[in-house]
């Protein structure tokens, strides 16, 4: 059976379906391909914090905005190793590292690799973040046995503009070809509420729904505004809406894990039913994310004990095709 090629216009189809028409959808997909009882847990690290020199506007790292952020050098691999450990102590099956740079250098590379030697060595499945890569990078990443590396392409490509201008959409497509050509798993998503519309929502599902082979994970983060970025003020995003992006993207990429990312800290219990009903599947467990705050550890075990839900190892969940 051949492999769906979406246009925006099926994507669109799919956004304006009654709201439960579309959540009764995308639970069939999802029960299709995993087993509904399971959700994925991950820990993410900023290894190296602020001074990046990309001016994305969502972002309270660029060096071009006055947040308040201090900034911090590459984190010695012992602290990164001790974080790995608590976070597998606390139940995380993947842990994600995250860096503050455009790119990372030659020099930086043999760190990061005994970085992902060592959590490997945990027994964890490993994901980093670390900017665009080349074809050389991503092979000596995978080489070093990197399982993910997160790129998202944060929205549609006719938006991409008026978000960031120090690299083009075409440069995210690069890297995570790059990634994809050295056998590493792409986890790719997008930020929802910056400004962008229904239609931007789903040409950015398109996007990532038509390559060769789907992101493996697909995280869907909600705005944070950040005093002092150019999108500090920007209004949440309504709940049902967000909702209907979890299941729209659930139901264009079966195959794929959807997170629960950024913006879960002011999520209420309810919305965030709803969105595993719509089909996420992994949300970033602890305290804080890279620079932001997250939903409360606690909470989270309680809301999976109200809901029955099982933080369950990946690979994919034991996903039943």
């Amino acid at each position: 059976m051949s492999k769906k090629v979406w246009t925006i216009e099926d994507a669109e189809a799919l956004f304006e379906q009654p709201l439960f028409e579309l959540l009764f959808e995308a639970q069939k997909v999802h029960r299709e391909h995993f087993d509904p009882t399971k959700i994925q847990v991950s820990r993410l690290l900023s290894i190296k914090t602020g001074r990046c020199s990309e001016d994305c506007k969502y972002c309270s790292q660029s060096v071009r905005y006055d947040t308040g952020l201090d900034a911090e050098k590459l984190m010695e691999v012992q602290k990164v190793i001790e974080a790995a450990k608590k976070a597998k102590e606390d139940g995380a099956s993947r842990f994600c590292m995250g860096a503050a740079w455009r790119n990372p250098k030659d020099r930086d590379m043999p760190y990061i690799q005994k970085m992902i030697e060592e959590v490997k060595a945990l027994g964890m499945e490993t994901c980093m973040t670390l900017g665009s890569l080349t074809s050389e990078q991503a092979k000596t990443l995978a080489e070093t046995g990197l399982d993910y590396y997160n790129h998202n392409v944060d929205t549609s490509p006719e938006f991409y503009g008026e978000i960031v201008t120090t690299h083009s959409y075409q440069n995210r497509l690069d890297t995570l070809d790059h990634v994809r050509e050295s056998g590493m798993k792409i986890c790719s998503g997008g930020i929802i509420g910056l400004g962008e519309t229904r239609r931007d929502r789903a040409s950015m599902l398109t996007q990532l729904a038509n390559m060769l082979t789907p992101p493996e994970s697909v995280p869907i983060n909600r705005l944070i505004p950040i005093k002092g970025t150019p999108l500090g003020d920007n209004k949440p995003v309504d709940d049902f809406d967000f909702v209907r992006t979890i299941a729209v993207a659930r139901i264009m990429m079966p195959k794929s894990m959807v997170r629960l990312s950024a913006g879960r800290e002011n999520m209420s219990s309810e919305l965030q039913a709803l969105c595993f009903m719509a089909g996420a599947n992994s949300i970033f467990y602890g305290a804080k994310l890279l620079t932001s705050p997250n939903a409360d550890q606690d909470d989270d075990n309680a809301l999976f004990e109200r809901l029955n839900l099982i933080p369950a190892d990946s690979p994919m969940l034991d996903n039943v095709c």
